[in-house]
């Protein structure tokens, strides 16, 4: 089984570049897309041309903010959106679909933002995920796909010393809610893999930083280690443009 997670940065302005290419020749059997800035109604009509998938969405409740959709070649045994904290749950962050040796869970984690201020909140908020993700995991193994808004090492940023706990990613604080989750048990597969590789996956649109590659590793696939052994490869897709993040893709033995 294949899996691709990405970043659109705009579902309604990616499709209008080559999306629909991209997405045809990765051919993935499900596809996690975060950040659609669009309400349920405006990613079905988007995508409405692509066919062979089962759509699942979350929009936030603010238009034009946040928001995550499923594409499924497979039926899903069961669907979910949210973690069930209201506090959490308007902004279309989290789906939750099952599958028969694994539940699949796509994640657009909350950007702490300019200043810090939502550093707080974040904290709250990994801590709340992980409880989620445990819960799950009492029923099935878990691989989390998504934007996790975090580069875990100095391996995961190009530039880790003038970013260290001054810029939103890379605070001790979400690093240390990306360290628990790994402490819980989850495994990141790329590093699992790829231990001394330097390859990222956002970059910045100011600076051409994508042209120098001055970027950060911060999405990812997560999972359980009983699933492990079941990893064929975990690859960054960074010849693949339309967003500031490009897909990754995870194959699995299923």
């Amino acid at each position: 089984m294949k899996l691709c997670s990405w970043n659109v940065n705009g579902l309604r302005a990616i499709v209008k570049k080559d999306f629909f290419k991209i997405i045809t020749k990765i051919d993935s059997d499900i596809l996690c897309l975060q950040e659609t800035k669009a309400q349920d109604k405006e990613v079905l009509n988007a995508l409405s041309s692509l066919s062979g998938y089962n759509l699942y969405v979350n929009s936030a409740t603010k238009k034009g903010y946040s928001g995550t959709a499923i594409l499924s070649k497979v039926e899903p045994i069961s669907y979910t959106n949210d973690m069930g904290i209201p506090e959490h749950d308007q902004e279309g962050r989290i789906q939750c679909a099952e599958y028969k040796n694994f539940y699949l869970v796509n994640v657009y984690v909350p950007n702490s933002g300019q200043e810090l201020k939502r550093l707080d909140y974040r904290k709250s908020w990994d801590a709340d995920f992980l409880n989620f993700l445990k819960d799950l995991e009492k029923v099935k193994p878990v691989i989390i796909a998504g934007d996790f808004n975090v580069a875990h090492q100095s391996i995961d940023l190009k530039n880790d010393k003038s970013n260290y706990n001054k810029t939103a990613g890379y605070t001790q604080i979400e690093i240390d809610g990306m360290t628990n989750l790994m402490n819980a048990g989850f495994v990141d597969s790329f590093r699992h893999l790829h231990p001394t590789k330097i390859e990222y996956t956002y970059w910045s649109y100011r600076f051409k930083a994508r042209e120098r590659n001055a970027g950060w590793r911060i999405d990812y696939f997560l999972m359980s280690k009983s699933l492990v052994d079941k990893i064929k490869s975990a690859t960054i897709l960074a010849e693949y443009y339309g967003s500031d993040h490009c897909p990754i893709d995870l194959e699995i033995t299923t």
